[in-house]
């Protein structure tokens, strides 16, 4: 009778176009995890369009311990992520990204920070070795949503981390469908530990988060943890009606008093202008609120799984298999 390992460690990549990348990504993670029986590496191939799900079922073939989730289109890299961790069956869980910026020998330190009773350990990006531009934004990022979020996530922590499957186990019952892990964890709490490390530059292929990937989860991420947008236009909504009516109150005054207002067009528009300008962006902001209520509920699933190789199937509670 053959004997049934269970699984301790559970490491969930997201892949989208990742064919350069595989193949070392592949032979970093197992041998993080050499001479480990009880582990599992779940890649969730999120509607690759090359030759990403070949590879990876050939490496399925001749290594049992690889696991794979396909996905029926590209959904994105947080529902990806969270395919992952709904089918992971690890007592700890460590989510990475698939193009080896997040290097997988930083797993071992993980582990040691999980033994020592870490329910989430976080990886703190010391520096990094993408473009300016990106390090710039992404600090300015964190910096601003610990600002305006009741919710305090550790500045320059990614997706990449550990976590127990307690955590897990909350994570995947969470009803939401509009999803930032980043700002999840630590709204779950319990203990947390942090490994800091530098974050190398891609490894192969094309970077997949663009500017406009990069602002819908930045917004997502402020709509779903901050309430400060919309608290914020009420005092300027305030301030604005106080100001108006202290100039109609003044201009009454001078009419009475005999005192001549100079008449023109320009301040008019001016003013016209400004609340109109104001009035489209408080508007825009709650469109933002409206269309994530919009999205929670129409109770879609936050992803539809085309196929599972080496993986039981099973009821996901927010994914659904065809």
């Amino acid at each position: 009778m053959q004997k049934i390992i269970k699984i301790k460690y559970s490491v969930v990549i997201p892949i989208y176009n990742e064919e350069k990348v595989i193949p070392e990504l592949y032979s970093r993670t197992t041998k993080v995890f050499s001479g480990k029986a009880g582990y599992e590496i779940i890649f969730v191939d999120d509607g690759s369009s090359d030759h990403s799900l070949e590879i990876l079922e050939k490496l399925n073939k001749k290594d049992s311990k690889i696991k794979i989730i396909s996905l029926s289109r590209n959904f994105g890299h947080q529902e990806a992520i969270s395919a992952g961790i709904d089918f992971a069956k690890g007592n700890a869980v460590v989510t990475m990204d698939g193009d080896l910026q997040d290097p997988p020998e930083i797993i071992t330190e993980f582990i040691k920070e999980w033994e020592k009773g870490c329910k989430i350990v976080y990886g703190i990006r010391k520096s990094s070795k993408e473009s300016f531009q990106k390090r710039f934004f992404s600090k300015m990022f964190y910096r601003v949503f610990n600002k305006l979020s009741n919710i305090k996530i550790p500045l320059d922590a990614g997706d990449f981390c550990l976590m127990d499957r307690e955590i897990v186990d909350i994570l995947v019952k969470l009803p939401e469908r509009v999803r930032f892990l980043r700002g999840i964890r630590p709204w779950i709490g319990f203990k947390q530990g942090f490994v800091k490390y530098d974050r190398d530059k891609r490894y192969g292929g094309k970077a997949k988060y663009t500017v406009n990937k990069s602002t819908k989860l930045a917004i997502n991420a402020l709509a779903s943890f901050s309430y400060l947008p919309l608290h914020l236009f009420v005092g300027i909504g305030f301030f604005t009606s106080l100001f108006s009516f202290i100039g109609i109150v003044l201009t009454i005054i001078a009419k009475f008093a005999g005192i001549e207002v100079v008449k023109g067009w320009t301040s008019t528009i001016l003013v016209i202008l400004l609340l109109g300008g104001i009035q489209l962006i408080m508007l825009g902001i709650i469109g933002e609120y409206i269309e994530k209520i919009f999205e929670e509920t129409k109770h879609r699933p936050i992803y539809i799984v085309n196929k599972l190789v080496g993986i039981t199937p099973n009821r996901s509670p927010k994914g659904r298999q065809v």
